[in-house]
């Protein structure tokens, strides 16, 4: 038998039982064997179909090839090119190709290997739906775990008196797996004088629509009123015939009448063919509504996504929906749940599981817990079993903001959020901070030591438990209403993502969860951080894939957040944690070092994330500049949208330390801010973040505004110079690169102090574990807020960041001035700490008039207020300039920046 008649045999046989056509007549070496691989008629017979070619064509061959890949959705995805991107960027390594091309194919047998137990990389990620604690309609409550280290598990807590053998995984299968997953039952319990329920599947409605059911109809009502009301006369003959088609067939085939030899088997037809002539006899027999298929060779590659049917009955079977209706009309109500049940466990209760290993018994707090209290005041840390009643659920408000053309992101941390010196709360974030980002002209907010961490000093990086909100902040709900709140005024909420390690406690932590050191983590010193005393995570393997690809989706699905920021990618992506001199030598992004596991881990992540939610956003923390950050996933890239350059931070920070205003050079600036331009639209730029005030750091006002500092020129006043720098440093940072900005809470008005928290070298204190929200009130502290909302401002109405890249035309180190368009706007900067220009000239390709719109000398924003009124609007001369065909003089105070706009056009 040909290729083309397989073809349509085994379409065929994929259609539903009921609808197979019966023209068919399977070969017999195709479906009967003597056990040696020899058919009924003997080793010589050979069936031959009139239509197949003797040698294979060229549509033949197109059949033979791998089908294309299909995305979550199922539709065709553009065609990969592992090593697409090094083009565009001009890489012509030969090793670093070879190396992406490899990373590919592992890349597939990965997603393979991912797909043979989760189907899809949507189940993938969908591990929070079943694993942890989940109360299940049934009266009951399911928990999971996967303990693969493990001989024996249970669940203790203050519901069953801490009891280590009264809730237990059962024995077999049904309660632990051969991938070390282990599931355990709490059966509600029946009250007092209360009848266990009629039917075992009985349902309650828990949560959703808690206050409908109780409608009294049994089963055998159910039944009749689905057979009166749902099914058609034609659909319910499958049902009470599931066999009939088969028998027939096999009667066909294999019965007395079969046909033995090939003369009685005669000449098999071509598929369409033999398609018509089965359709002409069976016209008749329809006396049903069934769907109808047609099956037509069209010699292309079975693909079950194009079988196509006969489109009305396709429409009527797509229109139709489930008989679901009727099963929830069964169920019973909440009210009728509390009154006949007690619950296994109740909302608030605390709980471990525990295990039996090799090494002996083990408390832990569950890997998939959403609530935990971590360790405090001699206490152990154990979780907390959420599951409030319905009319106390938060109930979501806002939708998600569009999605927007750039971003001027609000770094936050809400522990440190307050005016007072203790830890803040979410709910106090939501009231007070989030009014702040939205009146200082920002439009997301990036909060880190969000998820739970039992060690407060470590920022919240050392993450304990990575389904939970940190407990020292509020409930889950307190933070689903920040989040919601955000999203009401328009702000847009990412989360730092600390996927790139793990803290190391094993009381509350994953560390030797299950007793095991391979569970999560790599063993020996691959699975320590060299610096840092923290895990490494396993990312090769399926389960831990499993795990942190359903942490990220879990935020997505159950808070709302709009995106992440992976959090310190080199610990990751190599064995040595980024702790190595970089040189630029692409060598060193594919030699012994890279972890290529990581790597794929990225992939995958940004792969789901994109695909389940289009207008999420990711954000690559990387310091070694890894080549492809940015670029798709199909071109060789890692698929993130933004990535964060960390070189120009850097460089402000060495020449506020170590350099002289008046040796600042220009070109050094400019160059270190208009590097890889290639991945402009792409890039994240910030001028201090975080690490600036809280790595055993000084912020940039610490440091502009300190007296002791010895590089001040003493006829300068400090006060001025500070604030100076501080607003020109911020704008040229904001306006000449990159389409993403971000800034640290309070930085905005130049929160003086560093960030310090509680930890023994300062007797745990909380004096610097705070923000002085009541500066705003200082003069100088305002007049600088009043500035950098005006930034924000210039972005929101003419849109610089989304702009292209800037075009610099003028760079002059002597007179310390730089100058360059980006979008509709001329920018210029003198940062001479001296020496002010009457009329500097400056070169513009459109002459006209411009109007002044942003002065960072300005009294209102600290300034000297030297320009006057009449100096806002200048207008061009005929004079070529910067290679320009016209000029426009400006007057420049000494350390200021000013922004034109031009306002009128004036023809020649």
């Amino acid at each position: 038998m040909t290729s083309s008649s397989a073809l349509v045999l085994t379409t065929t046989f994929l259609l539903p039982l009921n609808h197979r056509p019966s023209f068919l007549a399977i070969p017999s070496h195709l479906s009967s064997s003597d056990g040696r691989g020899r058919s009924r008629s003997g080793p010589q017979a050979k069936w031959k179909c009139c239509s197949a070619p003797k040698e294979k064509s060229a549509s033949t061959q197109q059949r033979q090839r791998k089908p294309p890949r299909r995305s979550l959705s199922g539709k065709s995805e553009p065609d990969v090119d592992p090593v697409g991107f090094l083009s565009k960027f001009g890489i012509s390594h030969r090793g670093f190709a070879q190396f992406l091309r490899e990373r590919y194919k592992a890349l597939k047998d990965r997603r393979f290997e991912l797909y043979s137990r989760f189907i899809d990389l949507k189940e993938s990620a969908s591990g929070y739906e079943i694993l942890g604690m989940h109360r299940h309609r049934q009266h009951r409550v399911d928990y999971m775990e996967w303990a693969p280290g493990a001989r024996y598990c249970s669940l203790v807590g203050d519901f069953n008196g801490w009891s280590a053998t009264e809730n237990c995984a059962r024995d077999g299968h049904l309660g632990h797996d051969d991938f070390g997953y282990w599931f355990i039952i709490l059966e509600d319990k029946l009250r007092d004088g209360e009848e266990p329920d009629e039917y075992f599947f009985q349902e309650y409605n828990y949560m959703d629509d808690y206050d409908k059911g109780d409608s009294n109809i049994n089963v055998e009502e159910l039944l009749r009123r689905i057979n009166d009301e749902y099914w058609e006369p034609g659909e319910v003959w499958p049902r009470k015939s599931r066999m009939e088609m088969v028998s027939k067939l096999y009667e066909q085939m294999f019965g007395p009448n079969s046909p033995q030899t090939d003369e009685e088997l005669g000449e098999i037809l071509d598929a369409e063919t033999r398609y018509k002539q089965w359709k002409e006899v069976s016209k008749f027999d329809h006396v049903d509504d069934r769907p109808r298929f047609d099956v037509i060779d069209d010699e292309k590659e079975f693909d079950i996504f194009s079988v196509k049917g006969d489109p009305v009955s396709a429409e009527k079977f797509k229109s139709k929906k489930p008989p679901l209706a009727y099963w929830i009309e069964m169920r019973k109500g909440r009210k009728a749940w509390l009154k006949k049940y007690m619950p296994a466990i109740s909302h608030g209760s605390r709980y471990k599981v525990y295990f039996n290993t090799p090494d002996g018994a083990l408390e832990r707090v569950p890997a998939w817990a959403t609530y935990v209290l971590p360790e405090a005041d001699g206490k152990e840390a154990y979780a907390v079993y959420w599951e409030p009643p319905p009319e106390d659920m938060y109930k979501w408000k806002y939708e998600r903001p569009k999605t927007l053309k750039s971003l001027r992101i609000y770094e936050c941390h809400v522990g440190i959020s307050g005016s007072e010196p203790t830890i803040s709360s979410f709910n106090e974030f939501t009231s007070k901070v989030l009014p702040h980002v939205k009146n200082a002209g920002y439009n997301a907010v990036q909060l880190f030591g969000v998820v739970e961490h039992r060690d407060y000093s470590s920022v919240g990086y050392k993450v304990t438990n990575f389904f939970a909100v940190s407990s020292r902040f509020g409930t889950p709900d307190d933070f689903k209403q920040l989040v919601d709140e955000a999203h009401g005024l328009g702000i847009l909420v990412f989360l730092d993502v600390v996927h790139s390690y793990a803290s190391a406690d094993e009381s509350a932590g994953l560390s030797l969860f299950d007793g095991s050191n391979d569970c999560y983590f790599h063993t020996g010193k691959r699975g320590h951080h060299k610096y840092w005393g923290t895990r490494m995570f396993k990312y090769g393997d399926v389960d831990v894939l499993h795990f942190l690809l359903s942490n990220l989706k879990w935020w997505v699905a159950e808070y709302q957040v709009d995106g992440f920021q992976f959090h310190s990618l080199p610990s990751m992506m190599y064995t040595h944690n980024g702790f190595a001199t970089f040189t630029g030598d692409i060598e060193e992004y594919c030699n012994q070092y890279v972890d290529k596991d990581a790597l794929m881990y990225l992939i995958l992540a940004n792969e789901m994330l994109h695909e389940l939610y289009p207008d999420i956003i990711t954000i690559a923390e990387d310091a070694t500049f890894y080549p492809g950050l940015c670029e798709p996933t199909t071109q060789g890239g890692l698929g993130f949208d933004y990535w964060v350059n960390f070189s120009v931070s850097e460089m402000w920070l060495w020449l506020l330390e170590n350099v002289p205003d008046q040796d600042w050079s220009m070109n050094k600036i400019v160059s270190v801010l208009l590097s890889n331009q290639q991945s402009h639209h792409k890039m994240l730029l910030y001028a201090e973040n975080h690490n600036q005030s809280i790595s055993g750091g000084r912020s940039f006002a610490e440091i502009l505004f300190s007296k002791a500092d010895e590089q001040i020129i003493e006829s300068d006043n400090v006060l001025f110079r500070g604030a100076s720098l501080h607003k020109m440093i911020k704008l040229l940072t904001f306006t000449m690169s990159g389409s993403a900005y971000l800034n640290f809470m309070g930085n905005e008005f130049a929160h003086p102090d560093r960030v310090e928290f509680p930890v023994p070298s300062n007797k745990f204190s909380f004096a610097l574990a705070n923000r002085q929200w009541d500066l705003l009130m200082d003069e100088v502290h305002r007049q600088l807020f009043d500035f950098d909302k005006d930034m924000m401002r210039i972005d929101e109405d003419e849109n610089i960041l989304s702009s292209g890249p800037p075009n610099v035309h003028h760079i002059n180190d002597s007179n310390m001035v730089i100058s360059y368009n980006r979008g509709p706007l001329l920018f210029v900067f003198n940062f001479h700490p001296t020496i002010c220009y009457e009329a500097y000239c400056v070169g513009v390709e459109e002459a006209g008039e411009y109007q002044l719109i942003l002065n960072t000398d300005e009294v209102s924003y600290g300034g000297l207020g030297m320009l006057k009124r009449d100096q806002y609007l200048q207008r061009t001369s005929a004079k070529r300039t910067d290679g320009y065909r016209n000029s426009l003089k400006v007057s420049l105070p000494h350390r200021s920046a000013q922004v034109y706009k031009l306002t009128r056009i004036l023809t020649t």
